[in-house]
């Protein structure tokens, strides 16, 4: 089963969107930084079962939009969703191929947007 790639630096975010995916059968791989999320694509196994990545736009060591313009140059296959409060942040993805969710996101808003993004990378 594709897993899911959550990434937040808000640790109380990370762990609910994490029991909200795993509460519905989903496989979730968490990481608190853009560096660590990108440690853990280094390798080769986390990297061939991650189907979608979920991130935040706004984290202290990086943006969720430099983590995707990384993201698009190395894994440009795999499915992105970015999850913000800030409604012009939207604009600095576009070209990018990514979902874009609000928050707050309802659970039921990412549970779908999640499955259709799996679909997606199959």
């Amino acid at each position: 089963m594709p897993e899911v790639l959550l990434v937040d630096d808000n640790e109380t975010q990370l762990c609910i969107r994490e029991a909200v995916l795993t509460g519905v059968g989903l496989s979730v791989v968490s990481a608190s930084t853009a560096d660590r999320a990108l440690e853990l694509l280094r390798d080769p196994k986390v990297a061939c079962s991650v189907g979608v990545i979920v991130t935040d736009h706004m984290m202290p060591a990086g943006s969720g939009a430099a983590l995707v313009r990384v993201l698009r140059g190395r894994f440009s296959s795999i499915p992105v969703i970015v999850i913000s409060g800030l409604a012009a942040a939207e604009s600095e993805y576009d070209g990018m191929d990514v979902g874009f969710l609000h928050k707050p996101c309802p659970p039921e808003q990412l549970i779908a947007c999640v499955r259709e993004a799996l679909k997606r990378s199959k």
